[in-house]
């Protein structure tokens, strides 16, 4: 048997607060803090959760006042079973700043996570006092792994229908050797995925309903918006992009230069186009700095964020 992992990296263990979605339906959202000082949030990207930043808190804990969550549908939170919209994370990352805290925050965020985070600091840039975005899909050409790509094609019914027969408890042994080997996309050196992570990656989505089901359809939203973007119709990654040279919050990118999902040449568009950002390029890392370079990373936002 496990540990309880909030139990052991937060003083609280897990917290739970709801807010109103997207869609103004109540949900329950796992998180936790640790630290005190100035907030600082740190969101997670697709297809994890708030384990992905084991490798981080305790570091930034020392000076802020550190909180991560799981966005709903992911790790612990709730997986309600009505449809989600394209950019319902913006909605519910701007409503969980406003109920866990006193505006404005520092965020961080990775990946998908990044993006919500920047389109939130473009309507919202009130609650960011500085921004910290890793690695983040701006500029996508399509969905980055072949898993999402074999997954977006499958119909979301049948999906919900293994769901919902419990599937993924007996085939757990098979899902976590799976996610082992699609884990070697995200980094440079293969020996850094290891049984611990694994075991606490995929323990959402093996023991809780409706987690695959709540992936798929996100990995689904995820490709409509990539396919929109790259007909030139209206997403909400075009408006992200046509909005980067109005921001004015200090904003920190930060990139692996071996990222295999999304090309550092990105990260640094991103950052010609941003008028108050600077960038840091991770050498020798992949798609997840905040585990393979976590002291690199750490020492980034603490100085950034002073």
């Amino acid at each position: 048997m496990k540990t309880d992992w909030w139990q052991t990296t937060f003083p609280q263990g897990q917290q739970t607060l709801t807010i109103d979605d997207a869609r103004n339906r109540s949900v329950r959202l796992a998180y936790g803090e640790k630290g005190r000082g100035r907030p600082m949030i740190l969101v997670h990207g697709l297809g994890s959760w708030s384990y992905s930043w084991r490798h981080n808190l305790d570091s930034l804990a020392q000076e802020f006042r550190t909180i991560c969550f799981d966005a709903k549908g992911y790790g612990f939170s709730e997986k309600p079973t009505w449809d989600d919209v394209a950019g319902h994370q913006v909605v519910e990352l701007e409503r969980f700043i406003r109920t866990v805290c006193e505006p404005p925050a520092i965020v961080v965020a990775e990946s998908l996570g990044a993006l919500a985070a920047l389109a939130l600091a473009q309507r919202a840039p009130e609650l960011f006092e500085r921004l910290v975005l890793l690695n983040v899909p701006i500029f996508p050409k399509d969905l980055p792994s072949w898993g999402m790509q074999l997954l977006a094609g499958v119909p979301l019914e049948l999906i919900r229908q293994i769901d919902r027969a419990r599937w993924m408890q007996p085939l757990g042994p098979l899902f976590r050797q799976i996610v082992s080997v699609t884990r070697e996309e995200v980094v440079v050196d293969a020996s850094e995925v290891d049984e611990e992570d694994i075991y606490w990656l995929c323990y959402p989505y093996i023991e809780f309903p409706g987690a695959i089901a709540k992936f798929v359809e996100e990995v689904q939203l995820a490709l409509a918006e990539i396919q929109q973007l790259q007909r030139g119709a209206p997403s909400l990654i075009r408006s992200i992009q046509s909005g980067l040279a109005m921001m004015e919050i200090p904003t920190l990118v930060l990139w692996g230069d071996r990222d295999r999902w999304f090309p550092v040449a990105d990260g640094k568009t991103l950052h010609r186009q941003l008028p108050n950002a600077s960038l840091q390029v991770i050498p020798n890392c992949g798609h997840k700095p905040t585990a393979s370079s976590a002291a690199t990373i750490n020492t980034a936002i603490l100085s950034f964020a002073g």
